[in-house]
């Protein structure tokens, strides 16, 4: 019998996961959550059967980076970033991370890669191209003062590594993708991975 030695893993995954753990989270899976924070390092996102075919664990790990960075560094020690009861007066935060999201995305490109695909999708699609301009929205100041901290703080060299190699795949996979894919669309876009 063949001794089975090594396993595959995908890896955007590993990037993501990598990522991560230089930014504190040790992510585990569990197919009793969709993501939960536990305020003490551990980031619990479902299983892949239980996600939607859209769903990427990278998607899933920036979006919980940017409500981190959205909350500040005091929610670090709080259960899903201090927003584990969602009050609709508090939309806001969510559109805040939302917006971050697409900002951090739009750096490489990838902004439908990285889309959300929860019930705020539609928030998320009708963005402007910049999403962090304007002064209206409730949202901005939290969304600008994460997007500094993304660009500056202590969290900015794994984000900014983690978007840039998940880039080099996308380009890697202009070409070979069918219009079903989640790649398809980034792999036809004129991006660079240095971007």
């Amino acid at each position: 019998m063949r001794k089975i030695e090594k396993t595959y893993a995908d890896p955007v995954s590993l990037i993501w996961i990598h990522a991560a753990g230089r930014m504190g989270m040790r992510i585990e899976r569990s197919d009793e959550v969709n993501v939960s924070w536990n305020g003490a390092g551990v980031l619990t996102i479902g299983t892949p059967e239980t996600l939607d075919p859209d769903d990427c664990l990278a998607q899933m790990i920036l979006h919980e980076v940017c409500h981190a960075l959205c909350e500040g560094p005091a929610c670090l020690q709080q259960p899903d970033w201090g927003l584990e009861s969602f009050d609709p007066a508090k939309r806001f935060h969510e559109h805040a991370c939302l917006r971050l999201q697409a900002a951090l995305a739009d750096q490489v490109g990838m902004r439908s890669f990285f889309a959300a695909t929860t019930m705020f999708r539609a928030y998320y699609d009708q963005l402007p191209e910049h999403p962090l301009a304007g002064d209206d929205d409730p949202s901005l100041p939290l969304a600008q003062a994460a997007w500094e901290q993304a660009q500056h703080g202590p969290w900015s060299k794994p984000l900014r590594e983690a978007l840039r190699r998940t880039a080099a795949i996308a380009q890697a996979l202009r070409g070979v993708t069918t219009s079903d894919s989640l790649w398809h669309i980034e792999a036809a876009a004129d991006h660079s991975a240095d971007a």
